[in-house]
């Protein structure tokens, strides 16, 4: 078993509020109910690598009770106060649904595939209980992996994706590019891994011949009877007939990507067993959702999954839960709900009854949030004050509680809030100050 890896140092704001039902009146004048069965909300932030590279050096986190939430004169500098999550750089985090326990997946270096589990007891006290499990050998040392529902954790990786050609220079023929998928299921409850597989990606070999392959695959998610794992996958397309070399004299095929005509693309195969691979295929539309470090798939009340086209996409799609396939009757459009053009989704949480929070940005820039209603597919933007600063590609998580969602908003190297949205009312509560450091800002919350 690895042992100790460098404290990861990104926040982390897990929050869990109080056991009972009370009204609480936040100091900016909003009321509301506080949170039941919930002591804590946990907050994350990442900090710089030695090179200075923002954002790359670890992930801190620290856990508030929900009238601290609200307070505007309770401050939180979680980078000199915070508790450092183990992971070299910033880590894959994940927690209960009651915010009582955080899951970590140690990201690359010595330690790199080792999964952590810790307790949360306020401030910066995270009880390392001791359940630690080496996944590096089946998911690798940088795994992609996610809460794919209470208790279970799915771990998936794409290794040794290789083209394969035929003849020599300067007549190359491409034949196709493949790599092999690993699942790995992880009992987050015993930190144990009941079933794990590999098979090659179940790509058609006619796609492959037209240059189609996937390079990676992500945020994983289970169904709501538990029967089916539904995996993010990045598709990308290069011509096989516009051969180059490169300075090495390795043979290269021109992008190919503005004539890809397949949807976008989500590996499915059966649980418990892991067996059946198969894929399915949009025709709303071909934006990949493989997302970066945020989930993007959530099993609505109404049992379909939501999937959203992050982080590069304006599209949530959902998958029939009576077919587990597309249903192409369905499309919500964060363009057309907001009356904007090129709005991206960077992360976003399904919250009940088909009311959902989007964080997205616009051509690239900025970093904004919308209540969205995928029944009637309307968007109403939540403003907030460092708009034009945030940059939401590394979020991770928003955490819900009873009729709250928790933000924290930091541009980059500076301070901030944390910002408790009432999703019913759609009242803001500019709650706690978020305290900067250069290099790191806020993550999500759990």
């Amino acid at each position: 078993m690895k042992k100790n890896l460098l404290s990861a140092v990104i926040l982390g704001f897990a929050l869990t509020l109080s056991g009972c039902k009370e009204d609480v009146t936040d100091p900016d004048g909003g009321g509301g109910e506080t949170p039941a069965a919930r002591e804590f909300v946990s907050l994350t932030a990442s900090i710089p690598d030695e090179a200075g590279t923002a954002g790359n050096g670890g992930t801190m986190a620290y856990a508030i009770t929900h009238a601290q939430a609200i307070d505007p004169n309770f401050s939180i500098n979680i980078y000199q106060n915070g508790f450092g999550l183990r992971s070299a750089r910033t880590a894959r985090v994940q927690a209960s649904e009651n915010g009582t326990e955080l899951y970590n997946i140690q990201y690359t270096g010595e330690d790199g595939g080792v999964f952590n589990k810790y307790l949360v007891k306020g401030g910066k006290d995270y009880q390392d209980t001791g359940n630690e499990l080496d996944l590096s050998d089946i998911i690798g040392t940088s795994p992609r992996w996610t809460k794919a529902a209470e208790n279970i954790g799915i771990g998936v990786h794409l290794t040794g994706s290789t083209t394969v050609t035929e003849g020599a220079a300067p007549n190359h023929i491409f034949k196709y590019t493949r790599g092999k998928v690993r699942i790995a299921v992880i009992d987050l409850e015993t930190a144990r891994v009941p079933n794990s597989t590999e098979f090659d990606f179940p790509l058609p070999a006619e796609l492959e011949a037209q240059g189609y392959s996937v390079g990676r695959i992500d945020v994983p998610v289970l169904n709501e009877d538990k029967s089916k794992i539904f995996i993010g996958c990045n598709v990308s397309k290069i011509d096989p007939t516009k051969l180059s070399y490169n300075a090495s004299g390795a043979p290269v095929w021109a992008n190919d990507a503005e004539n890809r005509t397949i949807g976008t693309t989500t590996l499915v195969v059966d649980y418990p067993s892991l067996q059946n691979p198969k894929l399915i295929y949009s025709t709303l539309s071909k934006t990949n959702n493989h997302s970066y470090r945020t989930m993007t798939q959530y099993v609505g009340n109404d049992g379909h999954i939501y999937q959203a086209t992050a982080t590069g996409g304006k599209d949530i799609l959902r998958i029939n839960k009576s077919t587990n396939d597309y249903d192409s009757g369905y499309h919500f459009n964060l363009d057309a709900a907001l009356n904007l053009t090129d709005t991206r989704i960077q992360a976003w949480r399904y919250i009940q009854d088909g009311i959902g929070l989007v964080l997205y940005n616009i051509a690239g820039a900025g970093g904004y949030i919308a209540l969205i209603d995928l029944n009637a597919k309307t968007a109403t933007k939540i403003s907030n004050d460092y708009e034009a600063g945030l940059d939401f590609g590394q979020y991770q998580n928003l955490a819900v509680s009873g009729d709250y969602v928790y933000v924290p908003l930091t541009p980059t190297g500076a301070a901030g809030k944390l910002y408790v949205i009432n999703w019913k009312t759609k009242e803001v509560i500019k709650g706690a100050t978020l305290t900067g450091q250069s290099g790191s800002s806020y993550l999500g919350s759990y």
